[in-house]
């Protein structure tokens, strides 16, 4: 491991520490559950994004151990109310909090970890910084409305799935960024290019998240082929091919049915949407490497550039 990998590494474990500490701050039911949520794991790719968004001299800083955390416990809260929303038995391949506790321990534990989060944020009494995390919070639930009005909608065009996308995804990765440069030593016009970038990059994630939906291994992913067809997520390889085939099309305005899953996803590939919505991926993926070259700070841009790699070409 290089030295600055290292540092991320070091990083990573402070905020893993600040996450155990910031759920179990309130002990009961809803920590107890935010902590079984905790211990399903992730990537932590947002709280990683604050590290990698600061220059090298600052990454010690408190601050941004704090922006880190709080960062994560919003993901963690929504990732917890979509699960309630979708009626989930799995994440990651664990039992969700509500499949193990009901609708409305899960509900509760969702705004629980939201709170967590902007407590962390407030102990620095930096104004700005609760107001970047409140506005993203405040994308991810017109995000959220979105969704819900496009489910089961063939008819939802590539533009407005990433408007949804944008809110859902990018606008969280964008905070991250921000938050990370704001602490970080970071002036603004890089904050921006940094912001512009992580946006571009969350787009990168969720597309090809949505292609795993459709043509990845669950043995991998943790959960089973066709959750988003099931819930009527119209993600982006369902609209490309209910352009192309009139039976997908049809299952999507009607409603898949568990039987209907894996034909249905055999025309979706057979159809060269998921192939098409891949290439998306990586056309978003180039989009954040090039806000990269527009950023001057000494931040880790390496490290950057390979999360963009392994953001568009994901296998879980």
């Amino acid at each position: 491991m290089s030295t600055v990998a290292g540092a991320h590494q070091v990083f990573a474990e402070a905020v893993e520490r600040r996450l155990e500490t910031a759920v179990a701050a309130h002990p009961g039911t809803v920590a107890a559950a935010g902590a079984q949520t905790l211990r399903s794991g992730g990537k932590r790719l947002r709280p990683l994004l604050v590290s990698m968004c600061a220059v090298d001299r600052s990454r010690g800083d408190r601050r941004l151990e704090r922006a880190g955390t709080a960062v994560e416990l919003v993901h963690m809260a929504t990732l917890v109310h979509d699960d309630v929303l979708d009626a989930a038995p799995l994440r990651r391949g664990h039992a969700t909090v509500w499949r193990t506790a009901g609708r409305e321990v899960a509900s509760a534990t969702g705004d629980y970890l939201f709170a967590r989060a902007f407590a962390e944020l407030a102990d620095d009494g930096d104004l700005t910084a609760v107001s970047l995390l409140a506005d993203a919070c405040l994308s991810l639930a017109r995000g959220e409305i979105l969704q819900r009005r496009q489910a089961g909608d063939p008819d939802v065009t590539e533009d407005e799935y990433l408007r949804r996308c944008r809110l859902k995804t990018g606008s969280l990765f964008s905070a991250a960024a921000l938050l990370g440069a704001r602490f970080g030593g970071v002036s603004d016009r890089d904050a921006h290019a940094l912001a512009a970038f992580a946006e571009a990059l969350g787009l990168a994630f969720q597309i090809a998240d949505d292609v795993l939906d459709c043509d990845g291994d669950p043995d991998t992913t943790g959960k089973p082929l066709g959750t988003d067809l099931l819930d009527g997520t119209v993600t982006l390889p369902l609209i490309l091919a209910a352009g192309r085939d009139r039976e997908v099309r049809a299952v999507i305005g009607r409603g898949a049915a568990p039987a209907d899953v894996l034909p249905t996803l055999a025309r979706v590939v057979a159809t060269g949407a998921v192939a098409d919505a891949r290439t998306r991926a990586h056309r978003f993926a180039a989009d954040a490497a090039a806000e990269l070259d527009r950023v001057t700070a000494p931040v880790d841009t390496g490290a950057l550039r390979e999360a963009v790699r392994l953001a568009s070409d994901r296998s879980a």
